[in-house]
Order: structure tokens, then sequence, then C-alpha cells
């Protein structure tokens, strides 16, 4: 816990400049097709974790690197804006800051293309820059939009002061060193992330949790799955738990599992067992749907304790 008795989590990842364009239906190989609307926002999986963590009430200082030029301050401001600590977020000189160009259909279904810009620029450095503030963190949160060297920096950091860390292996890569993966006290892939790192089939309920007992079964402590629409699966070495999905009609699912990680995040580390910090994460993810964005979609903490509050919601 921070001085303030908040919960405190340290994010070391990605920030993007999101460029979303909504349409009737995805384009094909080769085709042009008319849009229906364009909005501009900030995203990258790190600072959508942060604010979303940030906007619940916890204390969130983020790791990371913008670019040179006119995204750069406009990101710096809207993460301070919701509270988040930029002061290990670096400007890196003579590169763009990372950008997503998005696409969304009415169903709320994605596809995203990302340049990593200065996201690419974030190292090992820049975790031993900031380790005083880290060793002050209950939890810390990784994902896969910098470089590996700079993640596995982050686990071994965690594993070597006792800080706990999350890995969300997002996009997921094969490329990831196994032995790495296992510092991590959480991993949260989602079904597709589960199948690229374990190469084992994620159709069903039951080949999920196959397919991650064998990750539990090199080292990981704990992984969660996320499962979209069907909600989540706990895989411990001991049990495997069911988290029920929030049923909603989705609007934009662009962001859905950086509000659940940061939600989760957030309550775990104020204390709550594992889950019903995950009970609560469902619910933030499945009302962050309902809206369109990412962060600025993302409900505060009064607001979601009035959704929680409401009779629907038990």
């Amino acid at each position: 816990m921070s001085q303030t008795g908040k919960p405190r989590i340290a994010v070391i990842g990605s920030t993007n400049v999101d460029l979303v364009t909504y349409l009737k239906r995805m384009p094909k190989p080769g085709e042009t097709i008319a849009a229906d609307s364009f909005a501009m926002g900030q995203g990258g999986k790190g600072a959508n974790q942060a604010v979303a963590a940030a906007k619940l009430g916890a204390d969130v200082v983020m790791v990371g690197a913008v670019g040179e030029d006119a995204f750069a301050g406009t990101t710096l401001a809207h993460l301070a804006g919701y509270g988040v600590d930029v002061s290990h977020i670096r400007r890196a000189l003579g590169i763009s800051s990372g950008v997503a160009s998005i696409l969304v259909d009415p169903s709320g279904e994605n596809v995203i293309m990302i340049v990593a810009g200065a996201n690419g620029t974030v190292s090992a450095d820049d975790i031993r820059d900031a380790s005083a503030d880290l060793m002050t963190c209950d939890l810390i949160l990784l994902q896969l939009e910098i470089p590996l060297a700079a993640v596995y920096a982050a686990l071994e950091f965690g594993k070597k002061h006792g800080v706990k860390t999350l890995l969300n292996p997002a996009p997921a890569t094969p490329a990831l060193d196994p032995e790495k993966v296992n510092l991590a006290s959480f991993l949260t892939p989602n079904e597709t992330e589960l199948a690229i790192l374990t190469g084992m089939p994620v159709e069903t309920e039951t080949e999920i949790a196959t397919a991650a007992k064998t990750l539990i079964a090199k080292g990981v402590g704990t992984v969660i799955v996320t499962m979209g629409s069907r909600g989540a699966l706990l895989v411990e070495a001991q049990a495997v738990t069911h988290i029920a999905p929030v049923k909603v009609s989705p609007v934009d699912t662009v962001g859905a599992g950086d509000a659940f990680v940061g939600a989760f995040a957030r309550y775990y580390a104020s204390g709550l067992g594992v889950v019903p910090a995950l009970k609560k994460a469902s619910a933030y993810a499945a009302d962050s749907v309902t809206r369109r964005g990412t962060q600025d979609a993302y409900a505060t903490e009064a607001e979601f304790d009035r959704i929680c509050a409401a009779p629907t919601n038990g």
C-alpha cells in the first residue's frame, strides 16, 4: 500500500495514440469502403491498464517512453490528468510515439495495427532508473508491446525484490522465454494467446484448462485465461475456477482486456482474494465495452461502485 493507504501499482509498458475508424463491416483485401466516423484517443496496453487502475482509485506509477512528436505531450498530460505518475515515462529523441490504427465494426469487434515507435526503446535501464519507486509497489503489470528484454528485466526485478508481477502476454509471441515467464506471479493470456504460448487446442473450457495446466506444471504460479463473453478461467495448481461473465450489449470491445487487468490489479493489490478481484474485473471489463473508446470509456471508482450496487449486478 502507498502512504495514502491506496493500493500501489506499477505499470511497465506501452503508450499509444489510438486512431479509430468505425465502419459498417471490415474491408476485404484490396477493397476501399466508406467508413462511418473517426476518433482519436489515447491507448497502448500499458497506458490502458494504468488508467483503469488509477480511475478505480489505485496509486499508479508508469514506466515507458513517448516520442519526439506532437503526440508526446498530449499523452503525458492525459495520463497525469487521471492521476498516473509519469515521472518515469522517458522522451525518446528522433522517433515517433506509439500509434495504433484501429478498425471497429457495429458488433464491437476490431482489428488493430500498431507502430511501436518509442515503445520499442524501453529497456532494462528504464527499470533500473525507476527501481526505488518499483520497490514500493504491491504489484507490477507487464505486457508485450515493449521489448522482451525490458519485460524480462522487470520480472527478474520483481522476483529479486519480492514484488509480485502480472504478465499479460499480449500480443503473444512464441519467442517468449518459458523460464522468464515462470517468474511471473500471474499470467493472463486470452484464448488465442494461450494457444500461441502452449501450441495446444483451446476451443473448449476443458481444453483451455488443460493448456493452462501445462504452464502451471512448468512453474507459473497462477494462470488467468480471459475468454471474452464466456468470462474467465482461473487455473491454479490445485483448482480450476470459472469466473462468470457479466452480460452486456457490446459497442466497442477495444481495451476490454486491459480494463480487466487494471481492475484485477487494483482490487487484488487492495487485499481482495484472487476470485473476488476477478469478479470485480469481469464486471468492470463488461461495463467498458458498453461505450466507445478505451481509457475515456473506463468507469471511475464512484461510477463502478454504483454499477456494482445496482440490482441487476447483484
